[in-house]
């Protein structure tokens, strides 16, 4: 039985998120995503003109003259939502929490991938997969997924994505486009493990994050309790050194996880509770637009 309280919610985020998708990125998911994947049809023997990147070598050898591999444009795309439900996401200063910004962003990406009738599935991650719906089509099924972004109680609290991408890798055998919607508050993968599950679908990497992860108020001594292990400790936040401190290792660590995007050529989305997120969506669709247009 789903709480009134979380109906009252998916209700008008849907409400929200359909206004989104069809004033601001319908268009925008279009230009950027139909079409643009590619599925082998058959082999045809060489004809003058053929990109030779297209020749098929093992046929090529076998028969005694060229062929090339034919393929021909993905007539619909598959959506996989990956969101991170781990304890770091239950926090917000700013009358939103994480989780919250996270389940909107994906009723978003979900109800513009549901109004160009393609599939969309799901996955829910703590230190492990907690969740897996898997992708179909239809409005009955998109607002299941984001009733499951917003009610799903995960069975842990802590925080790991390796088990996250070895499901994606493994168990999401359809090349499929996967927004990885996390604080990203968690160790780094694996550089080669991640860049192996971003060849095998087309990742986008969305960070959720908190102004006062960045930066704490002066004022005074405050006890912060971690959301995942439950762990308590007493900060002194009027010292300016502690604040210093505590705004550079998130920055450094933000960084860190910038670079490995750029390493694994892996697209990023950064937007922030408490703030509007349109314009970073549009942001990434028209860049991501430019890059295909040139390329």
């Amino acid at each position: 039985m789903i709480p009134r309280e979380v109906l009252r919610k998916v209700r008008k985020i849907e409400i929200r998120s359909r206004r989104l998708v069809n004033e601001v990125f319908a268009g925008s998911y279009v230009s950027v995503f139909k079409g643009r994947g590619m599925e082998f049809d058959e082999v045809r023997e060489y004809q003058i003109g053929d990109d030779v990147r297209a020749i098929d070598w093992n046929v090529t050898a076998r028969m005694g003259h060229p062929y090339v591999k034919k393929y021909v444009e993905e007539r619909e795309l598959t959506v996989v939502l990956a969101a991170d439900v781990s304890g770091s996401n239950r926090f917000g200063s700013l009358q939103q929490l994480k989780r919250d910004l996270i389940a909107e962003l994906g009723a978003v990406l979900a109800l513009s991938a549901i109004r160009n009738n393609d599939r969309v599935g799901l996955v829910l991650f703590t230190d492990r997969v907690e969740h897996h719906v898997p992708a179909r089509k239809g409005s009955a099924h998109g607002v299941r997924v984001i009733r499951d972004l917003l009610a799903f109680q995960p069975a842990h609290l802590g925080s790991e994505l390796q088990p996250a991408l070895d499901f994606l890798h493994r168990g999401v055998r359809r090349r499929s486009v996967v927004f990885l919607l996390s604080d990203f508050l968690f160790d780094l993968p694996d550089l080669a493990r991640f860049s192996a599950t971003a060849r095998h679908h087309d990742l986008i990497a969305v960070m959720v994050s908190d102004r006062r992860e960045f930066a704490w108020p002066a004022v005074g001594l405050v006890e912060w309790e971690d959301c995942e292990t439950a762990r308590r400790m007493w900060v002194d936040t009027s010292d300016p050194r502690t604040r210093r401190l505590f705004g550079e290792r998130a920055a450094a660590r933000r960084d860190r996880w910038r670079q490995l995007f750029r390493k694994a050529g892996v697209d990023l989305i950064e937007v922030e509770t408490g703030q509007p997120y349109e314009r970073a969506l549009v942001r990434f669709f028209r860049e991501r637009e430019r890059r295909l247009a040139v390329s």
